[in-house]
């Protein structure tokens, strides 16, 4: 016999950093959360620990979103403990440092492989299986606007993202789905902060008319608005959740 769930929701790259923040926000607002992690298994155990501890519901399940099989498994997976989903998180990705002179293909490879490839393949699952209601939520990034010298294929794969949300909104047509992207600025996470100094990361807050870093949590804000009953008539929109960084 199927069990009662309330809404589900996949959170890929939900073991750290940003991903960790939306799934612990949308187990806050009453969803049975999949946190999707590629190699940490133990930071992804711990989301779940947390998110239970807290009286939520939730599981981890491991894939590699470039990978089709292993995307069809996470889906799979979700739905054999949940009996459905509602919503789609994509907030699995990978940036690193690839000027465009250098040619350093497998940079450039792995950032297409996980940012757009991986949103394509999930989003052709989520066609097979969102009903009515349902949302898909990418993660772009306001670093699109920026233009930096050593972002390249970075920012071409998050501007890959942001099409594939247009077009897979209005592909949807007619089953009240909404497709969106959320595209943070800087925000200080582990990953982020490694390597910069304080004077760098100083210098980046300050570009912001907030003067601060982003948090996890103001993506998550962002997140959780898109993916709850207030954010029913926002589709195929990019929200730059950026405290002004643009």
């Amino acid at each position: 016999m199927e069990q009662n769930y309330s809404r589900v929701v996949i959170v890929t790259g939900g073991s750290r950093g940003i991903g960790r923040a939306i799934a612990l926000r949308l187990a806050k607002d009453g969803f049975s959360v999949v946190v999707n992690y590629a190699g940490n298994e133990a930071s992804a155990t711990a989301v779940v620990s947390a998110i239970r501890e807290a009286g939520g519901t939730a599981i981890a399940v491991r894939a590699n979103v470039a990978e089709p099989a292993e995307v069809e498994n996470l889906y799979a997976e979700a739905r054999h403990a949940f009996g459905r989903v509602d919503v789609v998180v994509n907030s699995a990705g990978v940036m690193s440092m690839a000027p465009i002179a250098e040619n350093d293909l497998d940079s450039f490879d792995s950032m297409i492989a996980i940012n757009l490839r991986g949103t394509y393949l999930l989003m052709a699952q989520a066609a097979q299986v969102l009903p009515d209601g349902g949302r898909f939520i990418a993660l772009s990034s306001s670093v699109i606007a920026k233009n930096f010298p050593g972002y390249g294929p970075y920012i071409a794969s998050k501007a890959g993202v942001e099409g594939l949300v247009r077009t897979f909104a209005n592909e949807l047509r007619g089953r009240n789905i909404t497709v969106n992207a959320v595209a943070p600025g800087p925000v200080g996470t582990e990953l982020f902060l490694a390597g910069k100094s304080d004077a760098l990361i100083a210098q980046i807050a300050s570009q912001s008319p907030l003067e601060r870093l982003g948090e996890p949590d103001d993506i998550a804000n962002a997140v959780s608005f898109l993916a709850g009953p207030d954010g029913g008539w926002i589709n195929g929109q990019v929200l730059r959740a950026n405290g002004g960084f643009a």
